[in-house]
């Protein structure tokens, strides 16, 4: 049965904070405009200051759509749903402020040391009212590990902007992304403002300690050779090896 909240409650924030993932929607005032609706994952990017505020370091992408959003309007909806234990969905509705990179806000919120690759701005969220529901229809799903591949990358295209002098534009680099994928929503409206004109100086995450491994899915059957595959491989050079100089010995032996 559904209840509704004023605010977050207690009983709900530690739940929060446990989960793995949350969905973010959005939609420009215009009616002919499109309404988004985007995944979020990534560990430790949310977070709850109290039971009326939240807040999530948003990552790059290839869109900007609840930044233009909150930028028209400030109306977002946070959705966390339950993969295990007891089925839930939470629903958080409330008035988003977008603080790009750069900028005082952000660098209050989002250290150097938890800063993710290719973070663009904190998304701080108001919240105004709360919506628990069943969630009988969400299916049961096992956590495995967290992708790395979107951190990855940006850390990449951060590494061409640390290289590249700060009244330069690396093609190769973030802030280039960000002038051409995060500049303007599909219904034409401002996405990034200030981010793409700031210098991507903080470091690498994965300068610190051995990089993390990458989660092997089916559409990564190319990344990384299995183990067992190895060493069936290993094997079997070896027995040819041996083979070969056997039939070597041989010879020479029958020759002497």
């Amino acid at each position: 049965m559904a209840k509704y909240y004023d605010e977050i409650p207690e009983s709900l924030i530690e739940w929060v904070r446990k989960q793995h993932m949350f969905w973010v929607a959005s939609a420009p005032l215009g009616p002919g405009g499109h309404v988004n609706v985007s995944p979020k994952g990534t560990a430790d990017c949310f977070h709850v200051v109290n039971s009326h505020r939240v807040w999530y370091q948003d990552l790059s992408g290839s869109g900007v759509e609840t930044i233009s959003h909150i930028r028209e309007n400030g109306r977002v909806t946070i959705l966390f749903h339950s993969f295990d234990g007891p089925p839930r969905i939470l629903r958080l509705y409330g008035i988003g402020t977008v603080y790009e990179y750069g900028t005082q806000e952000y660098e209050s919120l989002i250290t150097p040391e938890t800063r993710k690759p290719g973070s663009r701005a904190a998304i701080v969220v108001d919240v105004y009212q709360c919506l628990t529901s069943c969630g009988y229809a969400v299916p049961i799903y096992d956590f495995v590990t967290h992708r790395t591949q979107l951190l990855r990358s940006y850390d990449m295209k951060e590494s061409h902007d640390r290289a590249t002098a700060s009244t330069e534009i690396n093609p190769r680099g973030l802030r280039a992304h960000w002038m051409l994928k995060n500049s303007s929503s599909v219904d034409g409206l401002p996405g990034l403002v200030t981010a793409p004109h700031s210098k991507v100086t903080y470091f690498s995450v994965f300068d610190k300690g051995p990089r993390p491994k990458l989660h092997r899915s089916s559409s990564m059957n190319a990344d990384v050779l299995d183990t067992g595959a190895i060493l069936a491989i290993g094997i079997a050079i070896g027995a040819f090896a041996a083979t070969a100089l056997h039939r070597i010995l041989s010879v020479t032996g029958n020759r002497a």
